[in-house]
């Protein structure tokens, strides 16, 4: 039986396999030695490299590039796991790197999602569940436990290992060889063995747009909640005074609220100089 995948017009290497459920539309690569199961979709002009494995249960966007050894689709690493269907759907124009990874849902009809744009780099491990925005990266040799979910455009550094069911708000920035166990609100900056917050991002905040007014606002914001010794109740309050002045600071305050009802906790504040 012919290959789809070259009847659709995909180029696929001679010593790769492609299972005859699997869907690759025109311009899609697959090198050498890589694998693709059944009940994949691929989109067109996404390459797949060498000695990659993309299992069954995956839909791939458009234009994705994946690198030697990337293997996207595995089992789920969670005991609770009992063989239910589960998938991963990922967007258009993603990278990845060497040896990165990215496992399959828990949880009938749950899915592991990953968004437009992003960069999951070398090693890096994306569990079960994960929900990954646009443009996020995910830095070489970071794990992300199952449920985690890492907001547009957020910067997770070298290393970091975060815990399940956390939430990073867009824009955050997470040092390199940080742990992190409570939810990060979007446009901060954390730190640390055990991850708190030390400023706002603010260069990532201009080369997306804020201006110096919804920056200052935002500063404004973080000493409210961060650095005030207010209760936990009252910040909120002036917070929600503050949200009327941007937009950004409304995203601020929005997501604390949410993240007192996950009950994971906030990250608390600690100046640089004491970490």
């Amino acid at each position: 039986m012919p290959d789809p995948g070259r009847i659709a017009g995909a180029d696929v290497h001679p010593t790769a396999r492609v299972h005859p459920g699997a869907e690759l539309a025109g311009g899609v690569v697959v090198g050498p030695y890589a694998v693709i199961e059944a009940d994949v979709v691929i989109g067109e002009g996404t390459v797949v490299g060498p000695h990659s494995v993309i299992h069954a249960h995956v839909t791939l966007g458009r234009r994705n590039r994946l690198a030697a050894h990337v293997v996207i689709g595995g089992r789920p690493q969670d005991r609770a796991y009992r063989g239910e269907p589960t998938r991963i759907v990922i967007g258009d124009d993603n990278l990845f790197s060497e040896f990165s990874s990215v496992d399959r849902a828990t949880g009938e009809g749950h899915q592991t999602r990953i968004g437009n744009s992003a960069y999951i780099m070398s090693f890096a491990k994306v569990s079960h569940n994960c929900n990954i925005g646009d443009g996020a990266n995910i830095v070489s040799g970071v794990q992300l436990g199952g449920w985690v979910h890492v907001g547009a455009h957020a910067y997770v550094g070298g290393l970091v290992g975060v815990h399940q069911f956390v939430h990073i708000g867009r824009l955050a920035m997470i040092a390199g060889m940080t742990g992190v166990a409570q939810d990060v609100p979007p446009y901060i900056m954390v730190a640390g063995f055990r991850g708190r917050a030390v400023g706002l991002n603010t260069v990532g905040l201009r080369r997306h747009g804020a201006s110096a007014a919804d920056r200052q606002a935002l500063q404004r914001a973080f000493k409210t909640f961060f650095m005030s010794g207010l209760p936990l109740a009252a910040a909120i309050e002036q917070l929600d005074a503050q949200a009327q002045e941007s937009p950004y600071v409304l995203e601020f305050v929005n997501f604390i609220r949410a993240a007192r009802a996950r009950n994971r906790g906030i990250v608390r504040w600690q100046s640089e100089t004491e970490l």
